[in-house]
């Protein structure tokens, strides 16, 4: 009975993109692992990494879409719940190093050393214990974010006023993250990593693991989002997202909904850091930069807001462009390259991929029931 309702919840085309993601899980370790060098079909080191860095994005678009999507929030500055579940991550890979860091200290990390810190700071204690890192992943972005929306969406700032101040406040964490007093690397950031669980960092073995704690992690959030949305309380964030002054009229607590949501959306958006960063090997205050949340908006536009799946893909695609745009002649037109994307998405695919053919296939399956007479099925049959 629960996964026949499982199955139901999910639908035909969310199962399709879980068994898709199963694919790609067991596929890529195989063409790594298995594929002999000479192969054609070898699958490099440096394909994974690339791969598994998409799926990190992937799953930050999927937490904007369960935000903007499905409640209207448009927010400017989901890079900066990102960015701090890397720092979380990248504090605990850190702490690995120990003595076999250049000034070779038992406790403090190299850049501590060089700038002549003698204890290690207050933000710094118990992250080198893997369970509280992964506590922080999740637990720092999401109180950022409830405390962010508790004032915010209790004062009912809404709108572009919104999407401003989110995006005022990723950027001053950008700020206070170059700054060397604050402990955590300056504009160097966290970088050098060693070993995660023990493992060596490099090894062929941890990066697949790593790609596939990306899948993972991928295929558990798009469940958790399906879930949210196709519930009772998805169906209020939706109400909110068309109508906000006419559900709060029939007495919903709408923001306490927006403050749930919001809370939820970071801290997938802190695990999809946490896993990116031990496989790019460094975190710095750029991925702070609003630019980089504005990009996730647009992966999400390009894919298709309010589908899940198609923020992903839009993650997925956009990011795959700027790959080949930034790696040869073409790198210095990859930004005129993204405008122009939007704006073909907004005028021509204002639904984005995979709305727009959600659109096409209602209109001929409307199409034909008109032709051959059958009655059109009801709301809710």
């Amino acid at each position: 009975m629960l996964t026949a309702r499982f199955i139901a919840m999910i639908e035909g085309r969310g199962l399709a993109f879980l068994a898709i993601l199963a694919g790609v899980g067991i596929l890529v370790p195989v063409l790594h692992l298995v594929v002999p060098p000479t192969s054609v079909f070898h699958l490099g080191i440096g394909s994974v990494v690339l791969i598994g860095k998409y799926l990190c994005y992937a799953i930050l678009a999927i937490a904007l879409d369960l935000v903007w999507g499905y409640c209207g929030i448009l927010s400017l500055g989901h890079g900066a719940f990102f960015a701090l579940g890397g720092y979380a991550m990248g504090m605990y890979l850190m702490r690995q190093i120990g003595p076999r860091g250049v000034y070779a200290h038992p406790i403090l990390p190299d850049f501590m050393v060089f700038l002549n810190m003698k204890e290690l700071p207050v933000v710094w204690w118990g992250f080198q214990s893997f369970p509280y890192a992964m506590l922080m992943v999740v637990l720092v972005p999401g109180l950022l974010a409830f405390v962010f929306g508790w004032f915010a969406f209790r004062s009912r700032v809404t709108g572009v006023y919104l999407s401003i101040i989110t995006q005022a406040l990723t950027y001053a964490l950008l700020l206070a993250f170059f700054r060397n007093d604050m402990g955590l690397g300056g504009n160097n950031g966290l970088t050098d990593f060693k070993d995660i669980l023990g493992f060596p960092i490099q090894a062929a073995g941890t990066r697949i693991a790593l790609f596939i704690a990306t899948v993972i992690a991928l295929m558990a959030t798009f469940i958790i989002a399906r879930t949210i949305v196709a519930s009772t309380y998805g169906k209020v964030l939706v109400a909110i997202r068309d109508a906000e002054s006419r559900t709060r009229f029939l007495g919903y607590r709408v923001e306490h909904h927006k403050v749930m949501v919001f809370t939820v959306s970071a801290m997938l958006a802190g695990i999809a850091g946490a896993l990116y960063v031990p496989q790019v090997g460094i975190i710095n205050p750029s991925e702070f930069s609003p630019t980089n949340s504005i990009e996730a908006v647009v992966w999400v536009a390009v894919g298709g807001r309010g589908t899940l799946i198609g923020a992903g893909l839009g993650a997925v695609v956009v990011n795959w462009l700027k790959t080949l745009f930034t790696t040869g002649w073409l790198a210095a037109y990859w930004l005129f390259a993204l405008g122009g994307l939007f704006v073909i998405v907004t005028l021509l695919m204002p639904k984005g991929i995979v709305g727009t053919l959600d659109s096409w296939n209602r209109n001929r399956l409307v199409r034909n029931a008109v032709t051959s007479g059958t009655p059109l099925p009801q709301a809710g049959e």
